[in-house]
């Protein structure tokens, strides 16, 4: 089954960019109450979606290199990944619908 894994910046090459299929990162903190409130989307959004996307969580305040790297300034910032480059990005929390529209292409 799906569910939202958390990466780090050791392991996101190979979690992310090295992926088969597409991948949506969250670049989350634990401060961040929107990440809070995004939290139960993304985790059902892994779950349907299990086999088409996988889910991974980012906290940008352990993992700095990986933020930086792709110029995150705010969080929640939600960025979908495939073939090892970032294709889409958004910023900011949103309703379960909302996110699929904006993600269906990819998938």
């Amino acid at each position: 089954m799906g569910g939202v894994r958390s990466v780090t910046d050791r392991d996101f090459a190979s979690e992310v960019l090295a992926a088969e299929g597409p991948v949506l990162v969250e670049f989350t903190a634990q401060w961040c109450p929107p990440c809070r409130q995004l939290a139960p989307v993304l985790e059902e959004l892994a779950q349907e979606q299990a086999g088409r996307l996988a889910v991974v969580a980012l906290d940008v305040d352990a993992n700095p290199e990986t933020r930086i790297a792709y110029g995150v300034l705010s969080m929640p910032t939600l960025m979908v990944f495939r073939g090892g480059e970032p294709v889409r990005s958004m910023v900011g929390a949103r309703a379960k619908s909302r996110l699929l529209r904006d993600i269906d292409d990819l998938l």
